[in-house]
Order: C-alpha cells, then sequence, then structure tokens
C-alpha cells in the first residue's frame, strides 16, 4: 500500500536537507555526495555509517534500504519521530527517482534498533530499516538510482551532524517479466471492507454496562430482601395472678363436683395455686414440698394471714392427695375459696395517686 499520509514514524531522518536547502553554517568545501550535503561540526568526529540496498528489485515490492549508524555513547540519531510530508523536497526527489514511502501502518513500516558495541563499550550502534516501493513510470525492466540520504545525529553539546548515505542503483523487473506469454490477470475477488461503527460500540459498551450495574443492583436487593430479619418480641407474660384465677374459675365450671371426681377437682385446684405462688414469689411451685414453699413463703414479704392460709390449703390438698381422704363438696368449694383468697391476697395493688398525676404499683407484702 502506498503511503499518502505525513507520518512515517521511527525511521530515517530524511530532513528537508536536499538541494536548494542547506544549514547556514555549511561549509562551501564540505563533499558533496550525490545530491546530499554533510555538515560537521568543527572539533566533532564524523559517525560512522555503512549503508546496504538491494541490487535488484520487482516494481510494486518493497525494497529494503538497511542503514547502521554508530556513534557516541551521548549522541543519538534525529529524531524519534520524524514526518515526511508528501509535498517536501524529500518526497518530491524519492518520486522524481521513482520510489514512494509505502504506508507505515501497514507491515513495511520502518524498524529501528539501538545496541551497543562489546568491542566498542564507548560506542552505540543505530540501525535502520526503511522500505522504499520501486514504482517506474513506464513497464519493462529500469536502472533505478536511490539517491543520498542526509542522516542527523544530535551531539550532547546541541550540535547536529549530519552525515550522507551512498547513491545505490537497483535494477527493476516487472512482476510478470519471468512470466512466458504474460497475460493480464483478473481483478481479485472483492474483500469485506470493515468500517469502525463507532456509534454502535458506544452504545454496546453503555448496554454491557447497565446489564452488569443491573445485575449487580439485583444480586444486592435479593440478598437485602433474604437478609435475616429479627424476630418480634415475644408478647409479655401474663400476669401470674390472672393465670391462676383463669385456671381456679376454669375447675369452677368444669362440672367435676356434678359427676363426683372430687379427687381431680382437689388436684386442679392444688396445680393452680402451687404454680400461682412460685410464680409469684420466684420459686418452683410444681417441684416444691409443701414445708419448702411454707419456709420461702416465710422469707418472703407476705403478711402472716396469708402464709396461715396457704398452710392450710396445702394441709387439705395433701389429706387428699397422699391419705387419700375423700372430700366432700363443701371441702372442695372451701379449698377453691382459700385459693382464690391467697391468690387475691397477694395481687399487686396500685398506689394513690400523686401530687404530679402519677401513679405506681404496689405489691402487697
Amino acid at each position: 500500500m502506498i503511503s499518502r499520509s505525513p507520518a512515517v514514524h521511527a525511521m530515517l531522518l530524511f530532513v528537508a536537507v536536499y538541494p536548494r536547502v542547506a544549514f547556514a553554517d555549511v561549509d562551501a568545501s564540505a563533499p558533496l555526495v550525490g545530491s546530499c550535503i554533510e555538515n560537521i561540526p568543527e572539533g566533532g568526529a564524523r559517525p560512522e555509517i555503512r549503508d546496504t540496498f538491494p541490487t535488484r528489485g520487482t516494481t510494486g515490492y518493497a525494497a529494503t534500504l538497511v542503514v547502521v549508524v554508530e556513534h557516541g555513547k551521548g549522541e543519538r540519531v534525529l529524531p524519534n519521530g520524524f514526518e515526511l510530508q508528501s509535498a517536501s523536497e524529500a518526497s518530491k526527489e524519492l518520486r522524481a527517482a521513482g520510489f514512494v514511502v509505502p504506508d507505515q501502518n501497514g507491515p513495511a513500516k520502518v524498524r529501528l534498533a539501538t545496541a551497543t558495541n562489546p568491542a566498542k563499550p564507548e560506542k552505540v550502534t543505530t540501525t535502520f530499516e526503511f522500505r522504499l516501493v520501486p514504482l517506474p513510470p513506464e513497464p519493462g525492466r529500469h536502472t533505478l538510482t536511490l539517491p543520498s540520504m542526509p542522516i542527523a545525529v544530535a551531539r550532547a553539546r546541541g550540535e547536529i551532524a549530519t552525515v550522507c548515505t551512498g547513491a545505490h542503483r537497483i535494477m527493476i523487473d516487472d512482476a510478470t517479466a519471468s512470466t512466458p506469454e504474460a497475460s493480464p490477470r483478473p481483478n481479485p475477488a472483492p474483500r469485506m471492507q470493515r468500517e469502525d461503527w463507532a456509534t454502535l460500540r458506544t452504545a454496546l459498551t453503555w448496554i454491557g454496562v447497565g446489564l452488569l450495574v443491573g445485575i449487580i443492583v439485583a444480586y444486592a436487593a435479593w440478598k437485602w430482601l433474604k437478609r435475616p430479619r429479627p424476630l418480634p418480641p415475644p408478647p409479655p407474660p401474663r400476669p401470674p395472678w390472672d393465670v391462676a384465677l383463669e385456671r381456679l374459675d376454669e375447675v369452677r365450671h368444669a362440672g367435676l363436683l356434678d359427676v363426683g371426681r372430687f379427687g381431680e377437682y382437689f388436684d386442679r385446684v392444688n396445680d393452680a395455686i402451687r404454680s400461682y405462688l412460685g410464680a409469684r414469689f420466684g420459686f418452683d411451685g410444681l417441684e416444691s414440698t409443701s414445708d419448702e414453699i411454707l419456709q420461702k413463703m416465710q422469707r418472703s414479704a407476705a403478711p402472716p394471714w396469708v402464709t396461715s392460709e396457704v398452710h392450710t390449703f396445702l394441709q387439705e390438698c395433701d389429706l387428699v392427695k397422699f391419705a387419700n381422704v375423700m372430700p366432700t363438696i363443701e371441702a372442695c368449694t372451701n379449698v377453691l375459696a382459700i385459693g382464690e383468697k391467697v391468690v387475691h391476697g397477694t395481687m399487686p395493688v396500685a398506689k394513690p395517686q400523686s401530687a404530679d398525676g402519677a401513679s405506681k404499683p404496689e405489691g402487697r407484702p
């Protein structure tokens, strides 16, 4: 592909030092090599240069000019990036000689390498491989002359030395020169043209980003919804006196006396009062004996009459439970009444309202 762009990157410094353009301090007696003028600053050594170019080539196929420059460590070949303008004198010279510069974005771009010389540690070797495409104006065999090319080397003190490559001749044959009775070839098959669709690429990029963000947000929302949540607090326990009075009322209306189940009647009343006393004064009433219950009641703040009623209640229940005494209906109703009396006697009562209108519950001792 023939270059029509201004960019030829990292190639030989084909600066516009062709005829009709010279440095102000160029020595008039400097040797003229082809159409290139060399310029070596006063007191400086001329960089050593070796260049090779093939002697045979084919029309339309690149021929490589290899230039090896040996210079000091503090020097460098200029520039690292060079732009050869299509309208410059250098480009005109090359076209007039029958050469064009290939597109530097393709495989024929300039190659540059720098290495040190073990035999000369104070020297550095810079190698260029610059490809040129010979295109004679007429078909057939031609002999083209590659003109001398200037190479600039910057010294440490800011001076610039210019050296020239040699002029090279190359014999160019047509691509079909070795084909007997060559005939025109048909046009190659068309190739699919690929175009950078920036709008579609941007749209697909944003769609991909949106999908990724959506997936992340959806996953975060799902994890948040599935997070372990604290259980609601259980309802506050019912006061033990409410539970005891409710159980005693159930016994009263269970119809046990009507069917003569006096023992079961006593057992249910006994369990209700024992459970109540344990919950009210902080011990296990069902697992405690009658003596243990009386001891805990005596150590509590309950009034003596409540302890006396509890003692009477427990005696009546123990006679029925352990002595197999058959209670009467009057004994059953009496023990139920004693139980209700004990519950009412140990229920907390509210204090009278104070001056600020607040009231506090007060437990009966």
